[in-house]
């Protein structure tokens, strides 16, 4: 019955507006979905009422009786459209039917005003001929549309007269002492009774009247002339009638959530589920029990049933038409549940449709970080060994076979399946070597290294790509690396085979260098340059070239050795 309450509240704004065609017609849709609610006829009735069909808004007001005979507010619908249809014996009748029900301050003043109706269209008090005037329930309505009257209904005593008039029509002679009261008078007749008599704020009185509280003279009235029976009076617009079952249901559930969020702060979730249970089942039309419910389950560790009650509150948001930032907020708490059971997946999924529904920088935030997460998870349980090695093998003889761009994909697969295998990114630097890709062969050869520091053969392999960079230098750095990890010499000879090989290219390369020329050459690399200019290493070399001795007690020290080595590579520094 959610769409009935929302387009009951949709008919009660329409009826604040005033706006009754569009309150009939929403009320009307609200009664199609759910016959069985008073509530819903007595609002169309009063709609019905607001329009002048008295017809209309009585047979609605009966139908309310008939749903519900035990609701007094019935009945004051009920009477309101018999008053309206001049029907006010069976007006009093239906009033005092209510009372009977409930001593309602709406029942006894809408009996006052029916009793006051039927006494003023008996023909009224003879000696007040005006009284009938009076008695126009639209007097208040038609004297603020006129700017000589408007401005006295500022005064509350001014008003409060007038509405005495209203109920008693009888004190009208009495009230014409009153100067403002010819004014309402010319309002009510239609005629301007003070324009040639009086000037603007005179207290003189037009002819005929005197300040005395003597009653004027009547008119002549013809012994066959009836007084007119005053206008039928439209039903009172009140607000929405409010069920006292949901207002009573609605009270209920804000107790009840104010006691559970105490009890959530007190880490007493089962107390605060038990509390957010029961607002939930006292008034079933706002979402947000549900949400302080699921975030209860939450902090219980019971993720499950904190999601299923998130669903719950999204599925029905969506029937009441909930507010956007609502469901929004149940999806979010679903996907944080998700986040803390490891259901990556269904946490993106759910993160991403709050978002659609309204964007906020926490769960923003929520979705990148498990996102992330979800990705290095996803990366490990692609980690399988043996599926990488068998990847690798592939690899091998697609690049036996030459078929270099297949094997860099299957050594790409071997890496994703076991990224801490130094071979899979060795051999795929082998591959991309032969593709001319060196830049990225020596990112895989350092990657290697990385995996395992004692792989010698990726020191080796690097020193190869180097080589093929004319990086001559560097490469012949990396192959003292490697010689420094092959402890046992099973890759010495390999080894050896590099360094004369890169030796011979830097022999060819300085053989027609003089000292200068190789300084020159030498400095434009940064770390040659460093160690040249490091005060420490000037004076070390200072003290070598007087006492070749003193350079051998310095090359004790592991870090001014590898500086050395470093100078002697670049040949700045030329053993015999």
């Amino acid at each position: 019955m959610s769409d009935a309450n929302a387009l009951k509240d949709q008919g009660n704004k329409a009826f604040a507006a005033k706006d009754w065609d569009k309150a009939i017609d929403l009320f009307s849709q609200a009664i199609a979905i759910d016959a069985k609610n008073h509530v819903l006829w007595s609002n169309r009735s009063a709609a019905k009422a607001g329009k002048k069909d008295w017809a209309g808004a009585l047979a609605d007001a009966e139908e309310c009786v008939n749903v519900n005979p035990s609701w007094a507010k019935g009945y004051a619908r009920k009477g309101a459209a018999l008053h309206g249809s001049r029907r006010y014996d069976e007006a009093i009748a239906t009033y005092e039917a209510g009372l009977k029900l409930e001593d309602s301050p709406a029942l006894r003043k809408g009996l006052q005003e029916v009793k006051d109706a039927k006494a003023a269209s008996e023909g009224g008090d003879e000696s007040s001929p005006f009284g009938n005037m009076f008695s126009d329930p639209n007097i208040l309505g038609k004297l603020a549309a006129n700017p000589r009257t408007a401005k006295h209904l500022s005064d509350p005593a001014f008003v409060q007269k007038i509405q005495l008039l209203q109920r008693n029509p009888r004190l009208a002679s009495d009230a014409l002492q009153d100067p403002r009261m010819i004014e309402v008078l010319g309002v009510l007749m239609g005629v301007d009774m003070t324009a040639t008599t009086r000037d603007e704020g005179s207290n003189d009185l037009p002819e005929g009247f005197t300040a005395r509280p003597a009653s004027p003279p009547p008119p002549a009235y013809s012994s066959s002339s009836k007084p007119t029976p005053p206008p039928a009076p439209p039903a009172e617009e009140e607000p929405m009638e409010v069920d006292e079952e949901e207002a009573q249901a609605k009270k209920t559930a804000a107790a009840a959530k104010q006691a559970g969020g105490e009890a959530y702060k007190k880490r007493d979730f089962d107390e605060a589920i038990k509390q957010f249970e029961h607002a939930w089942d006292a008034w079933p039309k706002d979402i947000t029990y549900l949400t302080n419910l699921a975030a209860a389950y939450f902090e219980k560790g019971d993720y499950d049933k904190a999601i299923e009650t998130c669903e719950k509150a999204v599925d029905e948001g969506r029937g009441m038409r909930a507010d956007y930032k609502l469901v929004a907020k149940a999806y979010g708490r679903a996907g944080t549940a998700y986040q803390r059971k490891g259901d990556f997946a269904n946490a993106v999924k759910f993160f991403n449709k709050s978002l659609t529904e309204h964007r906020t920088p926490d769960i923003l935030n929520k979705l990148k970080e498990v996102e992330k997460t979800k990705a290095e998870a996803d990366r490990q349980s692609y980690i399988d060994p043996e599926k990488s090695a068998a990847a690798r093998e592939e690899g091998n003889l697609k690049f036996k076979a030459g078929d270099f761009a297949g094997a860099v994909k299957d050594y790409t697969e071997s890496i994703k399946r076991d990224p801490a295998d130094p071979r899979g990114y060795n051999n795929r630097a082998a591959a991309y070597m032969k593709l001319a890709a060196l830049p990225e062969a020596l990112k895989d050869t350092e990657a290697a290294i990385k995996a395992d520091p004692k792989f010698v053969k990726a020191y080796i392999r690097k020193s190869n790509v180097l080589f093929g960079m004319r990086e001559y230098t560097k490469a012949l750095e990396v192959t003292q690396q490697a010689t420094d990890h092959d402890e046992d010499g099973q890759h010495a000879k390999e080894i050896q085979q590099q360094e004369f090989k890169i030796q011979q290219e830097l022999f060819t390369q300085r053989g027609t260098e003089s000292q200068e020329e190789t300084l020159a050459r030498a400095m434009r690399d940064p770390e040659v340059a460093g160690i040249m200019t490091d005060p420490i290493m000037q004076q070390i070399l200072q003290q070598a070239q007087n006492d070749p001795g003193a350079l051998q007690e310095h090359m004790k020290n592991p870090t001014v050795r590898s500086k050395i080595q470093k100078l002697v590579n670049a040949g700045i520094i030329r053993t015999r």
